[in-house]
């Protein structure tokens, strides 16, 4: 088998695993065997770092594919593709994978003379539409978002120059930095990005907003609003690791069908939850007792799955 390379840029592509996950996949690689082979590309690794780590480690034997791609900002839109496609990404993550791919596009078309203003409208559906608009169709977002997207990525490709680990702690929320913020940074000077993040990486970075002398009560309002927004996300994405760790944990003590009869059981419950607030009526808000009164049974019901299961 031919050296396999390891490829920095492509590899903290990937978001990391906690430890809990790491764990988990290299008890289950140590005792099923590695199920699912490498991907590479001319012998370097773009899918299965973590599986290439565990098997390397323990002396586990495992399978390869090979993929052509022309360039490696293809090869870059394809790993991003994947990880999107099979991963319950943060919303910051979202922001950074879809600002790479932006880029990724960006630079396709400006070493392709195809792809120039020109000739654009002449050549096919992909390059048709101007890359935000297309890639915003694609990720069911706004041309805006992925413009804001890009400064995202941007900013972490710079912070992850100085410091990768800064930029996958900030990836990973273990760092909590808005994506505000890191479209700030994205414009700043290369001195700029080092001292801040340094401030990053021992807590004490604090963006001022600008002009805050002079900003108004509704470019306050609006500051404020942004933050709300940014804190909601990072609760949100806090429940749903601490729930994926969870329900990765019961994966490996329970049978596939118990754990998917309950999941879609309190995914039900969700949907009553979700149609009560985008409906704007409180009234409606009394089905949530009832969702807590189901949801009460379901877990009665759960507790006497794991005692047949276990």
């Amino acid at each position: 088998m031919p050296e396999i390379i390891i490829d920095k840029e492509f590899m903290f592509l990937l978001p990391v695993l906690d430890e809990l996950t790491y764990a988990l996949l290299e008890e289950n690689i140590q005792k099923n065997g590695c199920v699912h082979p490498i991907v590479l590309w001319k012998n370097i690794i773009i899918d299965g770092h973590n599986r290439y780590e565990i098997c390397t480690k323990h002396g586990i034997p495992f399978e390869t594919v090979s993929k052509e791609f022309d360039n490696r900002d293809d090869v870059i839109i394809w790993i991003i593709s994947t990880q999107i496609t099979r991963r319950n990404l943060t919303p910051i993550q979202l922001s950074f994978f879809r600002g790479m791919h932006y880029n990724a596009d960006k630079r396709l078309q400006g070493t392709d003379n195809q792809y120039s203003e020109k000739s654009e409208k002449r050549h096919n559906d992909v390059f048709q539409k101007s890359t935000a608009k297309r890639l915003a169709e694609q990720y069911k977002v706004s041309s805006r978002t992925i413009d804001r997207d890009a400064k995202v990525a941007d900013a972490l490709v710079a912070i992850g120059k100085v410091s990768p680990d800064a930029k996958r702690d900030i990836l990973s929320g273990n760092t909590v930095i808005s994506r505000k913020d890191l479209r700030k940074l994205a414009g700043e000077s290369e001195d700029e990005i080092a001292e801040a993040t340094v401030k990053i990486k021992d807590g004490t970075f604090m963006k001022e907003p600008a002009d805050s002398k002079t900003t108004g009560n509704a470019n306050t309002q609006d500051s404020q609003a942004h933050g709300n927004k940014e804190t909601l996300e990072s609760v949100f994405s806090q429940l749903s690791k601490g729930f994926i760790t969870e329900f990765q944990t019961l994966s490996f003590q329970y049978k596939t069908d118990d754990i998917k009869t309950m999941l879609r059981a309190h995914i039900n419950e969700l949907e009553i939850l979700y149609k009560a607030i985008s409906s704007l009526s409180y009234a409606k808000w009394s089905d949530i007792g009832k969702v807590e009164d189901r949801a009460k049974k379901h877990e009665r019901d759960y507790h006497g799955v794991r005692q047949i299961s276990v």
